[in-house]
C-alpha cells in the first residue's frame, strides 16, 4: 500500500503561540468550510501548497526538537489518510504532545472518515467553525470553538493560552509569517509590509 502524501501550506519550525511549550507547526493545505474572515484563506485551495511525504514533514517538524507539534490548516481532517499517517508517524518518532486545530465540531470529527482513529492519537483538538463575530481567547480563534482534551497530557492551565496573541517570523529570504491569533489591525499591517 502506498503511503499518502500530504499537501502542505507551510511549516514553522518553532512557535510559542500555537499550544503549550515550544512547538513545531504544520499548516495543511485545502479547506472547503468557507468560514468568513478566516485567517488563512491562502490555505483553502485544494491543489495549492506543496506535496510532501509524511517522512519529509516529520523530519522538518522534528529538526528543532520541539516540545510538541501543532497541526493546523486549511482543514487537516480534509486529508484524513495523510493526517492519520502523520500523527501515527509523529507518535512513533517520540512526539509527546500533538494538538490539532479543526473547523469541524467534535461530533462532526467523530463522524468523519478516519476521524475517531485520528482523535485517539492526539492530545488536544480545538474544534469548531471560526466565527469572526465571536471573539476568542487563548487558543480559541472564536468564542464558539471548543478546546477538547483527549488525553491527560496537558492540564487546562497549560492550554489556557493566557497572554498568547501572535508571533511574527521573518525568514532569511524576507518572507513574513504571522501565526497565532493576531488582531485584524495586525494582519492588515503585516499585509502592507509584505506587499
Amino acid at each position: 500500500m502506498t503511503e499518502p502524501l500530504l499537501r502542505v501550506f507551510g511549516l514553522l519550525p518553532e512557535s510559542h503561540v500555537n499550544g503549550p511549550g515550544r512547538r513545531a507547526v504544520v499548516h495543511l493545505q485545502g479547506c472547503t468550510l468557507g468560514c468568513p474572515g478566516c485567517f488563512n484563506p491562502e490555505s483553502h485551495a485544494p491543489l495549492g501548497g506543496t506535496t510532501m511525504t509524511v517522512d519529509a514533514v516529520c523530519d522538518a517538524l522534528l529538526a528543532s526538537r520541539p516540545d510538541g507539534v501543532t497541526i493546523s490548516g486549511g482543514e487537516p481532517f480534509q486529508q484524513p489518510e495523510a493526517l492519520l499517517a502523520l500523527v501515527t508517524r509523529l507518535r512513533a518518532r517520540g512526539v509527546a504532545s500533538l494538538l490539532v486545530f479543526s473547523g469541524y465540531a467534535l461530533d462532526e470529527l467523530e463522524q468523519l472518515p478516519l476521524g475517531p482513529s485520528i482523535l485517539e492519537r492526539i492530545d488536544v483538538v480545538v474544534a469548531g467553525r471560526y466565527d469572526v463575530k465571536l471573539p476568542g481567547g487563548g487558543l480559541l480563534g472564536s468564542g464558539n470553538q471548543r478546546l477538547v482534551r483527549l488525553t491527560d497530557r496537558h492540564g487546562l492551565d497549560e492550554l489556557s493560552g493566557d497572554g498568547l496573541v501572535a508571533e511574527l517570523t521573518i525568514r532569511p529570504d524576507g518572507t513574513v509569517i504571522l501565526t497565532g491569533f493576531p488582531s485584524a489591525e495586525l494582519r492588515r499591517a503585516v499585509r502592507e509590509l509584505s506587499g
